[in-house]
């Protein structure tokens, strides 16, 4: 294993998989998306069938949920992943950052190999996702323990490799929260006040959860600032939660840029379409929070990708930018969205 790093060295610092950089040099950035991921459950991982190819005749029944589809949970191709990161890279991406964390399968090696053949910066999270994915024996785990293994993720080398995170999560929690994910909440806080990395929270889908777990890291003495509430755009539908949420001094992630449909896997949520989320972002900023505000997709889903009939990796460059656009956004305000707030966060403190 490499010399381990020192929060001295990381200050004001980016690390991605490949290394730290000046931030400066990070540029448009996606701030949740995952490159190499399996989201698959344990039967279906056991089995290890990943059913039939997706072509373009079962594309939508499966994007629509009518098919389900194994293949379409989980991706382990560094080639066709090399080659959605270039088509991102084509439409005007710098950054990306990757949060298959624990629960996920991470491969660090991979977002490696995909950095270096792409030339775009990963930035790589770390820690756990939500209960059901788990390792069992981490209900027996102290708090103590998820928060050295964290702080050993982003100083050391994350999942077995001399890689390391530059960013903490996507933390999983879900509604209603449970004694694990508190735990491991807990140990990001820590392990957020040793590191000087940020958090990104995935939230369970309450309206109420983000919020939350927002009071929960301020409670514990999380620097709220240091915070990224991802989904917000599954979660939360009305502009008081928002602002309130906001208003703890968190950024509020726009993630699911590119799902034009209102149906959300596995769930009765009704979901918004691009156009109301770029009013949403509007809303916030008109209000004041122009730098409480990221976007990306979270592309989890083979069908998403561009090689497959999806919209890739470069949907927000090529359709997005230009929509927030038409709405009048101004660049210095899609600057601060793109550029600004993701340096921000992660730069380390």
């Amino acid at each position: 294993m490499a010399k381990r790093t020192t929060r001295a060295e990381l200050k004001g610092k980016a690390q991605t998989v490949l290394g730290t950089i000046d931030p400066a040099k990070l540029g448009s950035t996606l701030m949740h998306e995952h490159v190499l991921w399996d989201l698959r459950k344990g039967e279906a991982r056991l089995r290890n069938d990943l059913g039939p190819e997706i072509t373009l005749k079962n594309h939508y029944a499966i994007w629509y949920g009518e098919q389900y589809s194994p293949r379409n949970a989980q991706l382990d191709d560094v080639v066709l992943a090399i080659e959605e990161v270039n088509l991102m890279k084509e439409a005007g991406g710098s950054t990306l950052v990757e949060l298959t964390c624990g629960g996920l399968r991470p491969d660090p090696k991979g977002l490696a190999q995909i950095s270096a053949g792409t030339g775009v910066h990963i930035v790589m999270g770390c820690g756990y996702y939500v209960e059901e994915y788990q390792d069992p024996r981490n209900h027996q785990r102290s708090v103590d323990s998820f928060a050295k293994e964290m702080i050993g993720q982003v100083l050391d080398g994350a999942w077995g490799t001399d890689i390391r995170a530059g960013m903490i999560g996507e933390i999983g929690c879900q509604t209603p929260w449970t004694p694990l994910e508190r735990k491991v909440m807990e140990g990001a806080i820590v392990a957020q006040k040793e590191t000087g990395a940020a958090i990104n929270v995935h939230p369970g889908r309450d309206p109420d959860q983000p919020q939350e777990g927002a009071d929960f890291i301020v409670a514990h003495g999380g620097d709220i600032e240091r915070v990224v509430v991802s989904h917000i755009d599954r979660t939360i539908f009305d502009h008081d939660r928002m602002l309130k949420l906001a208003d703890t001094g968190c950024v509020l992630e726009f993630d699911l840029f590119g799902r034009e449909t209102s149906l959300y896997t596995a769930s009765d949520i009704d979901m918004p379409n691009d156009a109301l989320r770029v009013q949403h972002i509007r809303m916030l900023i008109d209000r004041g929070h122009l730098d409480r505000v990221v976007i990306s997709h979270d592309i989890c889903q083979q069908v998403r990708l561009a090689s497959l009939g999806g919209h890739g990796y470069g949907h927000i460059f090529r359709n997005v930018l230009p929509l927030m656009r038409r709405h009048g956004f101004s660049e210095a305000e899609i600057q601060a969205i793109l550029v600004d707030n993701p340096r921000r966060m992660l730069t380390f403190a």
